[in-house]
Order: structure tokens, then sequence, then C-alpha cells
């Protein structure tokens, strides 16, 4: 069975940073491209970060480029997101993607003015 645990999220005041993790198991996690996507309620997700198998080539939304860095841990199954200079736009549930396939159940991250 595929799980996605995610961890790190919390309330932070903007400027601030958070790491979020995202633990895998269940499938061959060195094999498979990885992503961070956002939700805020009433609206789609969108995505923010995609990593591929050899953490190689990163990519980022616009909206995070330069403030946020993904990367992965292929040894301990882990998937990270360093956020940094977080606004309160930033506000939303994170959520751990496999691609292609699952999700976890996302962590709240919330950025106060």
């Amino acid at each position: 069975e595929v799980r996605l645990v995610e961890s790190g999220g919390g309330l932070v005041q903007s400027g601030g940073s958070l790491r979020l993790s995202c633990v895998a198991s269940g499938f061959n996690f060195s094999t498979y491209e990885m992503s961070w996507h956002r939700r805020v309620p009433g609206r789609g997700f969108e995505r923010v970060s995609t990593m591929n198998s050899d953490g190689d080539s990163p990519a980022y939304a616009a909206s995070v480029k330069g403030r946020f860095t993904i990367s992965r841990d292929n040894a301990k199954n882990i998937l990270y997101l360093q956020m940094n200079n977080l606004k309160p736009e930033d506000t939303a549930k994170y959520y751990c993607f496999k691609t292609p396939g699952s999700r976890g159940q996302g962590i709240q991250v919330t950025v106060s003015e």
C-alpha cells in the first residue's frame, strides 16, 4: 500500500521559514517523480514544485521560485520542501504527490502578516 505522510507544517509569521517532509512507503520511491502541491479551500490544486527520480532538474511555480527548494533523500524515502521568506499568500494545505497516482493527506501551512 502506497503511503505518503507529510509533516513540518504549522503557523509562521511572514518572512519566516518552514521545512516540510514527506515520508514515503509502499513503493520504490527512488524510481518515481515526486512533487509538492497546495490547495486553498474553494480552489484547485496548484503545483508548487517537482523533482525527478534522480533528484535532478527541480521545477518550481513562478510564485515560489527563489524562495522554496525541493529535495529528496532516496536512501530514506523522504521528500522535502524548504520554504523560506514565506508570505501570507503561501497559506494553504500542502500535499506530497507521487507521479503518477497518489497523494498524502496534506499538512496545513499558515502564514500570518
